[in-house]
């Protein structure tokens, strides 16, 4: 699962996203150039599956639906915000 979404640039700028605020799939698509609609439902879909992502349906009309990270999605985010903090620091101690 972790190489699935960590090696997938869209996913990563997904969950990017969730966490800046951006829950609508029409303000994802719009924030990233070349994200399809096609492409950005196949992601939602994957970090729901995975119960990274969580869906909320707004009986409204037009329909709203909005995306969370779940429990499960705040720990997961947490580790790769840890990997990210490593890379760095494998990043500086090599260029001394």
């Amino acid at each position: 699962m972790v190489e699935d979404i960590v090696g997938c640039k869209w996913s990563i700028a997904v969950l990017t996203l969730v966490r800046k605020g951006v829950n609508r799939p029409g303000a994802m698509e719009h924030a990233i150039e070349g994200l399809s609609a096609k492409v950005l439902n196949e992601r939602l879909r994957k970090l729901m599956r995975y119960g990274i992502l969580g869906r909320t349906s707004y009986p409204e009309l037009p329909p709203r639906v909005e995306y969370a990270l779940t429990p499960f999605g705040e720990k997961f985010v947490a580790l790769l915000d840890g990997v990210e903090r490593l890379q760095a620091d494998i990043d500086s101690t090599s260029m001394r």
